[in-house]
C-alpha cells in the first residue's frame, strides 16, 4: 500500500470530553482505502517543542466525504497542541501506515477489547468487520464515566459493554475483570485488542490460556512511521521488528510475551 504525505484540512475540531477531542480532517486528493489498526503520523507545527511526528490510530474513514477522522486524547505536549488547531487549519500526515487487524471470518463471533485511546480502531473495527452486529461484542474500558467517549454512532454495528476503575459506568474494574471477559472468553472466535501494554498482555495471556484467536495493536512510540528511527522496536519470537512496519497489529504467538 502506497504511502503518501499530504495536507490535510482540518474540517472540525469536537471536544468530546476533558481530555478527548475528535478530528476530522479533509484530503485534497482522493482517498485510498484504510484498514482498522492502521495509522497516521502527524506533524504538529504549532508546537515548538513537538520535532518528531506523532501516530494517532485511524478512527474512521468517509471515501464519499474524502475525511479521515482521529480521536486525539492529550497524553502529553504535542498532543495537546494538536487538539487546539482550529477548524481551516491545514495538518500534514503521512499516511496510511503499519499493517492493520485481520478481518475475522463470516461466521465468527469477535470480541473487541479497547482501552484508552485504543478505542479508536476497535470502533473502526467494529464498522467495518462486516459481521452481523449479534457477532460483534465490544467491551470498552476507562478510569470513569468522564473518561469514557460518546460511542452512540456505533452501537448498531454490535453488542457494547463497559468497565471503569471507580464503577461509575459499567462494571467496576479493569476490562480484564467484566463478566463478558472472565464468563465468555472461550465462546470467542476471535479477540482484537489495542491500549495500555498491561492491559494487552493480560488479555494475551487469558486468550491464550482458552486457545482463543488474538490480534493485538501496539502503541509503541512511532516517529517515523517508516522502520527508519528505530524508535518502535519491539522482540518477537523472529527477533527484533519495527512495530510501524511489521505491526502495529500482530498475532500474540508472534510476541515473546
Amino acid at each position: 500500500m502506497k504511502k503518501a504525505v499530504q495536507e490535510f484540512l482540518l474540517v472540525s475540531n469536537t471536544q468530546l470530553n476533558h481530555d478527548n477531542f475528535l478530528l476530522k480532517l479533509k484530503s485534497p486528493l482522493l482517498l485510498q482505502e484504510v484498514y482498522p489498526g492502521q495509522f497516521v503520523n502527524v506533524e504538529i507545527k504549532k508546537s515548538t517543542e513537538t520535532f518528531l511526528r506523532r501516530p494517532f490510530s485511524i478512527l474512521d474513514a468517509d471515501y464519499e466525504e474524502n475525511t479521515l477522522s482521529l480521536l486525539v486524547k492529550i497524553l502529553g505536549r504535542g498532543s495537546k497542541v494538536l487538539t487546539s488547531y482550529n477548524e481551516g487549519d491545514t495538518i500534514s500526515m503521512v499516511f496510511p501506515l503499519g499493517k492493520g487487524f485481520t478481518k475475522p471470518d463470516k461466521q465468527d463471533k469477535v470480541l473487541l477489547i479497547g482501552g484508552g485511546s485504543g478505542v479508536a480502531p476497535m470502533l473502526f473495527l467494529a464498522k467495518t468487520c462486516g459481521l452481523d452486529p449479534n457477532q460483534v461484542h465490544v467491551l470498552l474500558g476507562a478510569r470513569s464515566e468522564a473518561d469514557h467517549v460518546d460511542v452512540s454512532e456505533y452501537k448498531k454495528y454490535g453488542q457494547f459493554y463497559y468497565s471503569s476503575e471507580d464503577g461509575s459506568l459499567g462494571e467496576k474494574g479493569f476490562v480484564t475483570h467484566h463478566s463478558v471477559f472472565n464468563n465468555d472468553l472461550a465462546s470467542f472466535d476471535k479477540i482484537y485488542t489495542c491500549g495500555p501494554d498491561l492491559m494487552m498482555k493480560a488479555i494475551a495471556a487469558e486468550a491464550a490460556k482458552n486457545d482463543v484467536y488474538c490480534e493485538v495493536s501496539l502503541e509503541n512510540l512511532m516517529a517515523c512511521g517508516f522502520g527508519v528511527c528505530l524508535c518502535c522496536v519491539e522482540k518477537t519470537k523472529e527477533g527484533h521488528v519495527c512495530v510501524c512496519t511489521e505491526g502495529p497489529v500482530f498475532n500474540i504467538k508472534e510476541l515473546s510475551w
